[in-house]
């Protein structure tokens, strides 16, 4: 090799060594450090497998504290006594010139330019984007962590649009995911979700992460984040902890952000859905029959089979009683004036369909409220896709009672005839059921 093609590799590897120590956002940070303290990786091992320098990786395990790579801004003189403000400032504003410009000129007493700001703040972003860029999506061990979100969607249900709230857990090693329709995001829909998917798995893992929903955690009047008292009695009670992704950096969950997406792309094209109830039928058998079987974009892998080397490292959940025993979850009322409730279905008045009720478990008994009013109650049905009618809820009551035929709030049709409602098609069992209540009313 020659003289001259000696120095010149020697010069472009002094080129690149700062550009590699710019590359090591804070993620990678803790992900080196976690593989050599924890999983007691090798250097050389680290290396590899994140495709850095071993002197990189040796820094970043020496240092104790993550130092974010700052190149040398050309600082004019009007602008220098700022420049500290401004590269501790410009993250929090997402480096906008003319927010930085505009906060120096009114709070600082900045006399110089916008095109000045504008010069100074290029750089930091072309760092910003730099380091976006570079972000890798880390493997977590089986059994380890799971990842919590909300996916919104607007579908057309028979009675007329719709907003729904899609929750969504997906277990970060075998990207197996669960998915739940709900009306709204409150508490009791977030944790029962939560009991769903532990039953749906058989098993939850030993953390999950979340964004920051009030559900979760919510800040104080020192502007520090506590939790939700609710939520940490929730997971104390199911013995995982939970984890807050990074303000504004939401995108540290991206394998359940991936799976939201996958919904919005895969499942909902093309669809139509009589009710909710119908609409998470159809979700359970999409996740069933498609999500669980295709081959995963990043693992390259069925995440089903991938499962099955995570089961046994899910911590159990089939022996553990349901925090919300006695708690209230929302329902719609289908098309069948029909509310699910852990698995079985039970009749509300006819009048309701398409209305919110809640739905509560006491002393073995189910009661369902309207509006605050108590509207029904059953027996507590202990199996699973059981029925619970009362004739009295139906259509057919209000036929034989001219009297209440024209009550408010009950749904009408272009037949007067309330027997003609379009009902959903269901299980003939159902129908049954509802014919054998029907017959022993009296004429």
């Amino acid at each position: 090799m020659s003289r001259h093609e000696v120095k010149e590799r020697t010069m472009l590897s002094h080129q690149r060594r700062p550009l590699e120590v710019e590359m090591i956002g804070e993620d990678r940070w803790t992900e080196i450090r976690r593989l050599h303290h924890e999983e007691r990786q090798s250097i050389s091992a680290i290396a590899r497998q994140m495709d850095l320098d071993r002197k990189t990786v040796r820094r970043c395990i020496r240092d104790r504290r993550w130092r974010p790579y700052q190149r040398a801004a050309r600082v004019d003189t009007l602008l220098a006594p700022y420049a500290a403000w401004l590269r501790r400032r410009a993250p929090e504003v997402r480096y906008s010139a003319r927010i930085l410009y505009q906060e120096l000129k009114s709070r600082q007493g900045y006399t110089g330019s916008y095109e000045t700001v504008k010069r100074f703040v290029a750089p930091l972003r072309e760092l910003s984007g730099n380091e976006a860029l570079t972000q890798r999506r880390f493997e977590t061990a089986p059994g380890q962590q799971s990842q919590v979100d909300w996916g919104q969607a607007r579908v057309t249900f028979r009675h007329g649009p719709a907003s729904l709230r899609i929750f969504v857990l997906t277990l970060g090693f075998s990207r197996r995911s669960f998915y739940w329709a709900y009306p709204d995001e409150r508490l009791n829909q977030f944790l029962e979700a939560h009991e769903r998917a532990f039953a749906h798995f058989g098993g939850l893992t030993a953390e999950h992460l979340y964004d920051r929903p009030r559900t979760v955690c919510y800040p104080n009047r020192e502007g520090r984040v506590v939790w939700n008292p609710t939520f940490k009695a929730f997971a104390e009670h199911w013995g995982f902890e939970p984890r807050l992704c990074r303000a504004y950096r939401a995108q540290t969950k991206g394998k359940v952000e991936s799976g939201v997406k996958y919904v919005k792309r895969n499942f909902l094209p093309g669809r139509q859905f009589v009710d909710i109830v119908d609409f998470t039928e159809q979700l359970g058998e999409w996740n069933a029959t498609i999500a669980d079987t295709r081959v995963h974009g990043t693992t390259h892998e069925v995440p089903l089979a991938r499962f099955e080397r995570e089961r046994a490292h899910l911590l159990p959940a089939r022996r553990q009683p349901s925090f919300l025993s006695d708690a209230r979850v929302s329902r719609i009322v289908a098309r069948d004036w029909l509310v699910s409730f852990r698995t079985n279905r039970y009749s509300v008045p006819f009048r309701l369909i398409g209305k919110p009720v809640e739905v509560q478990a006491r002393e073995g008994r189910v009661r369902i409220y309207h509006a605050g009013e108590l509207v029904a109650t059953h027996p507590l049905r202990t199996g699973q896709h059981e029925l619970a009618i009362q004739p009295e809820h139906g259509p057919g009551a209000v036929a034989r009672n001219a009297r209440t035929r024209y009550a408010t709030g009950g749904p009408r049709t272009s037949n007067s005839n309330p027997l003609t409602l379009d009902v959903e098609i269901r299980d003939l069992a159902l129908y049954d059921t509802l014919a054998d209540g029907l017959a022993e009313m009296p004429s």
